[in-house]
């Protein structure tokens, strides 16, 4: 079994806002639990700050890998790496071991953009709002991908914004 690179699930403001306070900078329930089901056993790469923005640590059901530059960072359920290379071959393998056929990148903007070249498929949700923040991603040059999937989602009454729900592959 083949497995691939993805980015996302990755939620992004039509503003560009990704995140806000070492958080989201929204309430989208909808989204909370599209993120769970796409990611549930599969193994998860973050940056060190999605780390520490986690409500729960770590995220249970996956093997979480967090990249940082801080040799001594310790990260207690997960699995740390300096090196993105190093993050998702230790992914690969898991994934292989596990019989699932991805890596989901959740983050933050930096992992993302080391992420993209490498990726064969993005789960984007577009928010459809201009919520402040202080972590911002430009959007995505689509370049060389196709959408395979698109779903208009309306607001709930847990979710502050209507969104689209996207999937797009490489090729």
């Amino acid at each position: 079994m083949s497995v691939h690179l993805t980015v996302g699930p990755l939620a992004r403001a039509a503003n560009g806002v990704i995140g806000r306070g070492n958080g989201l900078p929204w309430r989208l329930r909808i989204d909370l639990r599209r993120f769970r089901t796409l990611t549930l056993g599969k193994p998860v790469i973050m940056g060190r700050k999605t780390w520490e923005s986690l409500p729960r640590r770590p995220l249970p059901g996956r093997l979480n890998i967090v990249l940082s530059r801080d040799a001594s960072f310790e990260a207690e359920g997960a699995v740390v790496c300096d090196d993105f290379g190093e993050a998702l071959e230790i992914g690969r393998e898991q994934a292989a071991e596990d019989g699932v056929d991805e890596v989901c990148v959740i983050g933050g903007a930096d992992v993302f953009a080391l992420a993209l070249p490498r990726a064969a498929r993005i789960y984007l949700t577009e928010v459809d709002g201009a919520p402040d923040g202080d972590v911002t991603m430009a959007p995505l040059d689509e370049t060389g991908w196709r959408e395979t999937r698109r779903e208009a989602v309306p607001p709930g009454p847990e979710d502050e914004y209507p969104t689209v729900f996207r999937v797009l592959e490489r090729g």
